[in-house]
């Protein structure tokens, strides 16, 4: 994604009706008090429904963050970095994240707006509803998605920490560098947002130790 300019003021105009611009921006709590209602209904349900045991759901939840870290690299890499030759094609792969690249302080557009987060949700759900259902353990999706929601909400989270202040912990330093570099450096790098742990096993980590940190580029980037 090559812009003319980074913009660290303002936001792009993604729609001309302003009905539609207003359903592409949304604060993240919006979003954690949508999900985290289904995620806590999820697990009663596969605990008093279902009766999967406690180790069960835990294990099963915690594979559900964990898958999610995955699927975050690779539609962050494969979708959202996708290199669109069509005109309308280039227009989707901008709407849905070139903007932030070009916007990168725009802080109403780092999670997915509720409509289309709902929609994306309920496919995936139906998707792993599916797989389940293909190893007959379809119960155990009811602790897994959950799981996988969780990561979503924290991997929205985390972007916007990374976004507005510095690294609480210094062991966190790597994983803001890595989404800095993201965005000023090589956008074809540094695909993890929440865990950088598949960009190790990838080969997309940047090499932090030959990057020189460029304190004023890190401003720019902060939503103060």
């Amino acid at each position: 994604m090559k812009f003319e300019k980074i913009h660290n003021k303002g936001q792009a105009r993604l729609f001309k009706n302003q009905y539609l611009e207003y359903l592409t921006k949304t604060h993240p709590l919006v979003i954690w008090g949508l999900y985290v209602p289904i995620i806590i209904l999820m697990l009663y349900y596969s605990r008093a429904v279902i009766q999967l045991g406690a180790l069960q759901i835990i294990v099963t939840f915690l594979s559900g963050i964990f898958f999610w870290s995955f699927f975050e690299y690779c539609i962050h890499r494969f979708a959202f970095h996708f290199v669109a030759e069509s005109e309308r094609a280039t227009k989707f792969v901008y709407i849905i994240h070139g903007n932030h690249h070009e916007y990168p302080r725009d802080r109403e557009r780092l999670f997915m707006p509720p409509v289309p987060s709902l929609i994306l949700a309920s496919t995936v759900f139906s998707l792993q509803y599916f797989v389940f259902f293909l190893f007959n353990t379809i119960g155990y999706v009811f602790a897994f998605f959950p799981g996988f929601m969780l990561g979503y909400l924290m991997y929205g989270t985390m972007h916007y920490a990374i976004h507005a202040w510095n690294p609480p912990f210094k062991w966190m330093k790597p994983l803001w560098r890595n989404h800095h570099l993201h965005h000023y450096k090589n956008d074809h790098m540094g695909f993890g947002v929440s865990s950088t742990l598949w960009d190790h096993v990838f080969g997309t980590m940047f090499d932090l130790k030959q990057e020189k940190e460029d304190k004023e580029k890190v401003k720019e980037l902060m939503f103060k």
